[in-house]
């Protein structure tokens, strides 16, 4: 079956964007873990109907995006809370460079967080690395427009994270 010979290689090959996308949009870690599986469903089920327009990563990020969008809408009411998880993997690095890496790391996710969903799309997928094209193939606007937004969404970074203009 050639639908499952690719998604089990859309599975390799995007899943962990696909976490990084769900992370993005869902601080907490169980609840992003049932987005991952929602989001994984709804490419699985769109597959068969997949026409090549764009890159399979780029058809991806599209799904995940707005899975991610709808799973926000669905739980904006919900109030907010979880356990602060504390662990952390053994890379090799002294601990103080992993627990700094980290503390970057959930930084720059809690902030992407609060950014509005126009500017959060683009943010999300350039820290994918997906170029202005594919973004706005992905979110169903212009290139120019996908810019606009992520200088607007950069500028917000820089204050929620405290960060100079410079």
């Amino acid at each position: 079956m050639s639908n499952r010979r690719e998604f089990n290689e859309l599975i390799r090959e995007h899943q962990a964007m696909i976490g990084r996308i769900c992370a993005s949009y869902e601080s907490d870690r169980e609840l992003a873990r049932e987005l991952v599986q929602d989001v994984l469903f709804a490419i699985w089920r769109a597959l068969p109907a997949r026409r090549g327009e764009s890159s399979l990563k780029t058809f991806v990020a599209r799904i995940a995006q707005f899975r991610a969008i709808s799973h926000v809408a669905r739980h904006s009411r919900l109030p907010v809370h979880g356990p602060v998880s504390e662990d952390l993997q053994d890379t090799g690095e002294l601990p103080e460079v992993q627990a700094v890496a980290r503390d970057e790391s959930n930084r720059l996710q809690a902030a992407v967080r609060q950014l509005p969903l126009t500017y959060r799309e683009p943010a999300v997928l350039t820290l994918e690395g997906l170029t202005p094209t594919q973004i706005a193939t992905a979110i169903g606007i212009t290139p120019e427009l996908v810019a606009v937004r992520l200088s607007r969404a950069r500028a917000l970074l820089r204050k929620l994270l405290g960060e100079s203009h410079g």
